[in-house]
C-alpha cells in the first residue's frame, strides 16, 4: 500500500510526539500572527498620532487651551500624555513654588518621564512573546525532527530489506516540523526585528518633545518669576 505524500496525510502517519510538536508550532505560529497584526495597527495608529499632535503644536496653538481640549478626551496616548503629564504638573507646581523655577522643572521633568517610561511598555507589550517564538521554534521544529527520523531509522534496523519508498515517508513527516518551525520563526523575528525599530524611533521622537516642551515651560516659569 502507497503512503500518503500529502501534508496532512504526513501528520497524520506522524508519531504522536511529532503531532504534540506540530500543533505547538502550529499555536506559536497562530499567536505569533496575532501579535504582529496587533502590534502593526498600534504602531501605525502611535506614529499617526504623534505626527498630527507635533503638527497641532507647532502651529502656535496656545498650550492652555490645548491641554483643556486633551484633558477632555479619555483616550490620550503618546506625546498627548505627556504633554497632559507635563502641563498639569507645571501648573500644578506652579502655583506652589511660582518663586522657585527649578523646583517646578523637576517636579515637571519627573512626572514626563515616569509617563514616557508607561507610554514605552505599552508600545513595547508582547515584542518579547515575537523574540521568543523567532528563536525557540526552529528549536522544537528540529526536536520532532530528530525524534522522527530516530523513529525511522529504529523501523528501519528492524526490517530486512529496506527501500526508498519504505524509509521516505517516515523521513518526511518528521522534516515538516522543521519547516514548520521556521514557519513560525521567519514571520516572528522579522517583525520584531522591524517593531523595535519603529518603538526605538517613538521613543526618541518622546524624549525629543519631552526636553523641547520642557524648554518652553522652563522660560515660561522663569518669565514668570520675573514678573512677579
Amino acid at each position: 500500500m502507497q503512503a500518503d505524500m500529502s501534508i496532512v496525510g504526513l501528520f497524520l502517519q506522524a508519531s504522536l510526539l511529532v503531532k504534540f510538536v506540530m500543533f505547538i508550532l502550529l499555536c506559536l505560529s497562530v499567536m505569533s500572527w496575532t501579535v504582529i497584526i496587533q502590534r502593526r495597527s498600534l504602531l501605525s495608529a502611535a506614529k499617526s498620532k504623534s505626527t498630527k499632535f507635533e503638527d497641532k503644536f507647532w502651529s502656535g496653538v496656545d498650550l492652555n487651551r490645548l491641554y483643556k481640549e486633551l484633558l477632555s478626551r479619555p483616550d490620550n496616548s503618546g506625546l498627548e500624555s505627556l504633554f497632559v503629564t507635563g502641563f498639569k504638573e507645571y501648573s500644578r507646581l506652579n502655583k506652589l513654588n511660582s518663586k522657585v523655577p527649578d523646583a517646578v522643572m523637576d517636579g515637571t521633568s519627573r512626572a514626563m518621564r515616569v509617563t514616557l517610561s508607561r507610554e514605552m511598555e505599552k508600545l513595547e507589550a508582547n515584542l518579547p512573546s515575537l523574540a521568543t517564538i523567532g528563536s525557540t521554534s526552529p528549536y522544537i521544529g528540529l526536536f520532532g525532527t530528530v525524534w522522527g527520523i530516530m523513529n525511522s531509522f529504529i523501523a528501519i534496523g528492524s526490517m530486512e530489506n529496506a527501500t526508498l519508498a519504505m524509509v521516505a515517508p517516515g523521513i518526511a513527516e518528521a522534516l515538516i516540523a522543521t519547516a514548520m518551525g521556521l514557519f513560525a520563526a521567519i514571520p516572528a523575528v522579522i517583525a520584531y526585528n522591524r517593531f523595535s525599530t519603529q518603538v526605538d524611533k517613538l521613543e526618541m521622537a518622546y524624549a525629543n518633545f519631552m526636553e523641547e516642551f520642557s524648554s518652553i515651560l522652563h522660560r515660561q516659569a522663569y518669565s514668570e518669576k520675573e514678573g512677579a
